[in-house]
């Protein structure tokens, strides 16, 4: 092919949800609240965690921490969306979409590495009570939680690198909601195999990896728990991980069919619904799950709230 007359693109159009005469408004307003209640949801849960004493332990520290990384992971992807929706001019200049990407998959990969630490620290918990304090101490605690962003934030280093010197010379229209790997290797005006076959070996040891190490870990948790004799011990056992086990199937349940596969992309209207589901969704609905369902979180909001005189 001849290279010579390529313009480099220098910017892309978003082009987002499908747009509906009249609708976009409502999106914009639907979209808005739901980012709100994520922002105000997982940094109340990170403050409180921080704020209250007796939620010092290693399971509530990755909670917090896992809230915390929420608040980078829909920042790197849900403004632009907003801004789109009302902007008749929905463009991203090139870096500023590879930093959308590397920003949104590194906290994603984040994601994935705290969800499998916690799992493990309900395996100790459940399956090693006797030696769990002292094996999953503080300074353990913090030590897995630094890997974990460490390893989040090179993990897309490698495809970052290799899009990155990819020839886009024709259209520049990305067919999703924000900048992801599938909408712009469809965009290359070259052979992309290589890259889809990197994007398929990263993600499937990234987000396959954790994923059968978290169940491996909930397997031997059943197995501990229904050794208990009595129906109150298997309620309490299980009622620790609820929480996490709910994250773990919606986050993953989506991020599996979008991103371990060997195709560029299926239909426009799938991927952009996976991509609400991972990248909206379950960052709205994760301090509602950690709140709702956890009374120590809940006890622990209540007297912060009264310590600070806004609940008598």
């Amino acid at each position: 092919m001849d290279t010579g007359n390529w313009s480099q693109v220098t910017e892309f159009i978003i082009l987002g949800f499908p747009h509906r005469q009249g609708v976009q408004i409502y999106l914009f307003l639907l979209l808005l609240l739901i980012y709100l209640t994520t922002v105000v949801g997982n940094l109340l849960i990170f403050l409180v965690v921080c704020l209250d004493s007796q939620l010092h332990t290693p399971m509530y520290h990755f909670v917090s921490i896992l809230s915390f990384s929420e608040l980078g992971y829909t920042a790197a992807t849900i403004p632009k969306m907003l801004a789109n929706l009302l902007s008749e001019k929905k463009t991203i200049s090139f870096s500023g979409c590879l930093l959308q990407v590397y920003f949104f998959h590194s906290l994603g990969a984040t994601e994935c590495y705290l969800l499998t630490a916690m799992a493990y620290d309900r395996y100790l918990a459940i399956c090693r009570p006797l030696h769990y304090p002292t094996l999953m101490t503080l300074t353990l605690c913090a030590e897995i939680a630094s890997g974990c962003w460490l390893g989040g934030l090179a993990g897309p280093v490698v495809e970052i690198s290799l899009i990155s010197r990819l020839p886009f010379c024709g259209p520049n229209r990305i067919q999703h909601i924000f900048c992801d790997f599938p909408p712009l290797l469809s965009l290359a005006c070259t052979d992309t195999s290589i890259n889809v076959l990197v994007d398929f070996v990263i993600n499937s040891c990234k987000i396959l990896a954790t994923f059968l190490l978290i169940l491996c870990s909930y397997v031997q948790i059943i197995c501990t728990v229904l050794r208990i004799p009595s129906a109150a011990g298997k309620r309490k056992a299980f009622s620790t991980c609820a929480s996490h086990l709910t994250v773990v199937l919606i986050f993953y349940g989506s991020i599996l069919f979008m991103y371990v596969r060997l195709k560029k992309s299926y239909s426009l209207d799938y991927d952009r619904a996976l991509a609400v589901v991972y990248s909206v969704l379950t960052p709205f609905l994760n301090p509602f799950i950690y709140s709702l369902r956890n009374k120590e979180i809940k006890e622990a909001m209540r007297r912060q709230l009264k310590r600070t005189g806004i609940l008598a």
